[in-house]
């Protein structure tokens, strides 16, 4: 039985062009970049030529691109790079409650350890936060605003660029975790005013194991590494060459499928949350009139546990999860629904589809197929189910 996967919000798998680009640096160009012969060379030109792709897609300078181990690195990076450059000119640190963990528990650690000021910014009902708020939040010695670019259970887009020009006019810094956002929507650094950027390679059809860190040229972070001289002084460390290389090849590929992926991801998604609100009732769809990334939909199915639909859907060969992969081995509720005000019950019904590339109408038809029986089976099985269909009767 063939997977479908809809888990993409998770992990990509990775494009065999990204793997065919990668391949000569594990075996004929393997050489340390940082040595001083003739194949170390080769190296060490891949890897700034893959600096100025990455750059280029992201309308940035060369200089200005350092590459990590992904994501969570990168958010490090920023959050505690400026924090610990920056201490004589304030503590204060805002964030959003949507934001995902690599964000959040980087700012409970700069209050917890480092005796900052941390404030948490709401957001409404359909995840979006409001520019005001955050305005309202920033205080004389806030360092640094960090907000994601598209939320990763939500895929909600959240204002950015409005957020950065108000850091902008009040001398703050401004972060934005746009793991989620890169290769699926237009981002380019300098239209969202931002100081620094964190992208990931296997969100977007390429390896583990590596991302990158936008950082404006000029703004003061320490380094979080040392060791040595590498990506010019910011993080020591032996460059990943072919990792580097299949980050460059897939944000290319991605960017250049824009325009046609995301129409007709739109368009999958559209036919999923149709088919669910027809066949199945009592569904909520998670900010459905907010804008968001293409191929991303959470939905919520009342009376039933969330978990036990992606293990029945799991029996079945389809791949979904009820969030952030980050939190699969926790019970609680998603903190991203909590701050929506999405009611404990509801937030635990709640089951995220991420489409993708290779995802076809032939196999959003099987979903729809499959989750009908899923649900009214579990719901029969369910005391909140039981009890909502009495009163009802009554």
């Amino acid at each position: 039985m063939e997977t479908i996967y809809l888990d993409h919000n998770a992990t990509t798998p990775v494009d065999e062009r990204v793997v065919e680009a990668m391949l000569p640096y594990f075996t004929r160009s393997f050489a340390n970049p940082s040595s001083g012969y003739a194949i170390a060379a080769e190296a060490r030109r891949a890897a700034e030529e893959a600096r100025q792709a990455v750059a280029l897609g992201l309308g940035a300078t060369p200089d200005s691109i350092i590459f990590t181990s992904g994501g969570t690195e990168s958010n490090n990076v920023a959050l505690k790079g400026v924090v610990l450059a920056n201490m004589e000119r304030g503590r204060h640190v805002v964030t959003t409650a949507v934001e995902h963990h690599a964000v959040l528990h980087t700012c409970e650690y700069l209050r917890d350890r480092l005796g900052c000021d941390l404030t948490i910014v709401g957001s409404d009902p359909d995840g979006r936060v409001d520019p005001v708020d955050v305005g309202r939040a920033i205080r004389d010695d806030t360092l640094l605003v960090s907000v994601m670019l598209a939320n990763n259970e939500t895929g909600v887009l959240e204002p950015v660029s409005e957020i950065a020009r108000l850091c902008r006019e009040r001398g703050v810094l401004c972060h934005t975790d746009a793991v989620q956002a890169v290769g699926k929507v237009r981002v380019d650094v300098e239209e969202l005013g931002v100081d620094f950027l964190s992208l990931s390679a296997h969100k977007l059809y390429g390896p583990k194991g590596v991302g990158a860190l936008y950082a404006r040229s000029g703004v003061r972070f320490d380094p979080l590494c040392h060791g040595g001289a590498h990506e010019r002084g910011r993080r020591a460390g032996t460059e990943n060459v072919p990792g580097i290389v299949g980050l460059a090849r897939a944000l290319r590929i991605a960017i250049d499928g824009i325009p046609s992926e995301s129409d007709r991801l739109a368009a999958l998604t559209r036919r999923l949350e149709d088919g669910i609100a027809s066949r199945i009732p009592d569904v909520t769809i998670h900010s459905h009139k907010a804008p968001r990334i293409p191929g991303t939909t959470n939905v919520a199915f009342h009376f039933v546990e969330g978990e036990s639909i992606v293990l029945a859907l799991d029996m079945e060969g389809v791949a979904v999860s009820t969030g952030s992969a980050c939190t699969t081995d926790t019970a609680e509720p998603s903190h991203v629904l909590a701050a929506m005000d999405v009611p404990p019950n509801t937030a635990q019904g709640s089951v995220r589809f991420g489409l993708g590339r290779h995802t076809t109408e032939e196999e959003i038809d099987r979903v729809l197929e499959l989750l009908p029986g899923i649900v009214d089976r579990l719901r029969r099985m369910s005391p909140l189910y039981r009890k909502a269909s009495g009163a009802h009767e009554s």
